[in-house]
């Protein structure tokens, strides 16, 4: 696993690296990839959360759970595909909810959130690596201390982040987070599963965008 952190994430998170559960989840992922497991997504991948929306720079983060497994699919950000591979279910649904709930979105050929990225909006997995075709299965081997971090350090150091926190897994972050000085947003997951009770029609992307115009900064341009 090569580590190539964003500078202002290295500033805040350099001491992560040195931390016996960083050293044993390199060497775990070194074992995975010696058994011939191929793990996604690609290492000069697996921080492009960070290197594409720098700690200086967060506005908003939406938390999400694994890479996605299937090939050439994950590429380090949370409910993002690379483009040119067909749209998951969940994006897919996150697209039908965009359409009815920002005036003009139209639902896009791809499904690379690269550009929401870039405006602030850390698209964060709470595990950074998968075996392919194995769902979950770099679990509980270190990620987790390693993002929690990484989210209480926002809640620490920074002030009026907004959080979407979809679906249970993602709420259970919710006890990382000031809500005295950060905004959550919160419904159902948008995946099949879950969107028809309380996805469709949350609002999500509407509500972070007045939340921001309240505040005098840039709203997100959910377009891409």
């Amino acid at each position: 696993m090569s580590v190539k952190l964003e500078s202002s994430w290295l500033a805040v998170l350099k001491d992560e690296f040195e931390k016996d559960y960083m050293k044993e989840l390199k060497q775990f992922l070194i074992d995975e990839k010696k058994k011939g497991n191929q793990v996604y997504p690609k290492s000069d991948d697996i921080f492009n959360a960070f290197t594409l929306t720098p700690f200086n720079q967060v506005k908003v983060v939406i938390i999400g759970q694994d890479p996605y497994h299937g090939q050439n699919q994950a590429h380090g950000l949370s409910f993002s595909v690379q483009k040119g591979v067909k749209n998951p279910p969940s994006l897919q649904n996150i697209f039908k909810e965009l359409v009815t709930d920002i005036n003009g979105f139209i639902t896009p050929s791809h499904g690379d959130l690269s550009t929401w990225a870039k405006q602030g909006v850390l698209l964060l997995n709470a595990s950074l690596t998968v075996n392919a075709g194995q769902p979950g299965s770099h679990q509980d081997r270190g990620w987790e201390h390693f993002t929690n971090e990484v989210i209480k350090t926002i809640s620490d150091r920074k002030e009026n982040i907004i959080f979407i926190l979809w679906g249970k897994f993602a709420q259970l972050k919710e006890g990382l987070i000031d809500a005295s000085k950060h905004h959550i947003i919160k419904s159902p997951h948008p995946s099949p599963f879950s969107a028809y009770t309380g996805f469709f029609g949350s609002k999500p992307f509407s509500k972070t965008n007045e939340i921001l115009k309240s505040l005098e900064k840039e709203e997100i341009n959910w377009q891409i």
